[in-house]
C-alpha cells in the first residue's frame, strides 16, 4: 500500500517517516488565499479555523489525486493532505513569513495558551481515481512559557524557523524550548495527527501496519 503526502512540509515528512512510513511527496501547487477568498465570497462569511484547514487539506489532497497517473503511474493507496493554523483569542494566525510580523505574535503569544487546528484529508486512490475520501479536524492548545526573554526571541527569529510555519513556532525544533505544556495529541501541533490519519485510513478499509514501507 503506497502513501503519497500532498505537501513539502518537512515537519509533516518527518512525522511519518517516524511512523515507519517513507512517503511519495508532491507539491499540490493550491492558490490557499485565493480559494478561501473564494468561498467565503460564496458563503458571505468568514470560515472558522477548522473549517479553514479543512477546506485547504482537502483542496490540496484533491489536487494530486486529479494528477496521479501523471505523478505516480500505477498508484494504489492513500494520498494525505493537511493544513494547519494556530488561533489566539479567536485571531486565526497561518505563516508570518516576516520577521517583524513573527516578533509582534510573539509578544502576543508569552505566557499564553492557544489552539493548533490541524485538517486531515485522506483519500483512497486505485486505477487512477478516487474511490474514497475520509476527513476530520484536530485541535490541540498550546501554552507558551512567560519568561521568554527578548534576547531569545530575537535569536529564535534570526534562525529564521518560526517565518513559515503556522502561528510563528515549532515543537519539534528550535521553539520546542518556549512551549510549556500541550493539550491534545503532540504530533497534531506539528503538522498532522497520526491518530488521526490512523483512524481516517481505517474508515477508508486501509490498516495502517499495511503503510509501513521503512
Amino acid at each position: 500500500m503506497q502513501v503519497l503526502l500532498a505537501s513539502t512540509s518537512p515537519a509533516r515528512l518527518m512525522l511519518l517517516r517516524q511512523a515507519g512510513i517513507e512517503p511519495l511527496l508532491h507539491s499540490p501547487g493550491v492558490d490557499e488565499d485565493a480559494a478561501v477568498a473564494s468561498l467565503e465570497s460564496g458563503l458571505g462569511r468568514t470560515l472558522s479555523p477548522a473549517e479553514h484547514v479543512q477546506v485547504l487539506a482537502s483542496l490540496k489532497a484533491a489536487a494530486v489525486a486529479e494528477r496521479i497517473d501523471d505523478l505516480a503511474p500505477g498508484f494504489d493507496g492513500i494520498v494525505i493532505g493537511g493544513d494547519s493554523m494556530f488561533e489566539l483569542d479567536g485571531t486565526v494566525y497561518g505563516k508570518p513569513h516576516e520577521a517583524a510580523v513573527a516578533r509582534e505574535r510573539w509578544h502576543l503569544m508569552r505566557g499564553r495558551t492557544g489552539v493548533l487546528h490541524s485538517g486531515h484529508s485522506v483519500l483512497r486512490v486505485e486505477g487512477g481515481a478516487v474511490q474514497g475520501q475520509a476527513d476530520a479536524v484536530a485541535e490541540a492548545s498550546v501554552s507558551f512559557v512567560d519568561d521568554m526573554t527578548d534576547a531569545e526571541l530575537d535569536a529564535y527569529i534570526a534562525s529564521g524557523e518560526p517565518l513559515q510555519v503556522a502561528g510563528a513556532f515549532t515543537l519539534d525544533s528550535l521553539g520546542g524550548p518556549f512551549i510549556e505544556r500541550i493539550e491534545g495529541e503532540p504530533s497534531t501541533v506539528i503538522g498532522m495527527s497520526l491518530s488521526t490519519l490512523r483512524r481516517l485510513a481505517a474508515q477508508l478499509g486501509v490498516a495502517w501496519p499495511t503503510l509501513w514501507n521503512r
